[in-house]
């Protein structure tokens, strides 16, 4: 058997361990980054989405008003616009669902001049319910200006 020469022996690397480590740190590193990023605008689509539904569930609302008060309504009773920083003032059933509705606009979608609600019925009963309001919260890509158009029969 011959001795073991170390001198014709390849050296350990030493070091090597600890770069690796770092690539590695540094590509999950900007992978987390890349899920902060997401989750970011996963949120914001979310409440621009929750705005949409409220504005939905406010055309039903006064469409319900509307079906109850159906006399008054199919005379032009609801009939108009109304802005949500600016809600009329109450007196008769119509102008007091009106008001409220105004009201519940403001609370739902923002009280200010951009948050407007149209009622416009025929003397048929054919309504259209358009609510406007402002979605610069939906981030970049999205319009600042949503619209919610109910059509319905009372």
């Amino acid at each position: 058997m011959q001795p073991v020469n170390n001198k014709n022996r390849p050296k350990a690397q030493l070091g090597v361990g600890l770069i690796e480590i770092l690539i590695a740190v540094l590509i999950l590193s900007i992978g987390f980054l890349g899920i902060a990023a997401l989750q970011a605008k996963s949120l914001s689509t979310n409440n621009s989405a929750m705005a949409r539904s409220m504005a939905t569930v406010a055309s039903y609302s006064i469409l319900d008003a509307m079906r109850a008060d159906r006399t008054n309504a199919l005379a032009g009773g609801y009939k108009g616009t109304v802005t949500a920083n600016a809600c009329p003032a109450s007196g008769t059933l119509a102008q007091s669902q009106i008001s409220q509705w105004c009201a519940d606009l403001g609370q739902a979608l923002g009280a200010t001049a951009t948050t407007t609600g149209n009622v416009n019925c025929s003397a048929t009963g054919d309504c259209t319910i358009t609510i406007q309001f402002d979605d610069s919260r939906a981030g970049a890509g999205g319009s600042s200006t949503q619209q919610v158009i109910t059509k319905a029969m009372l």
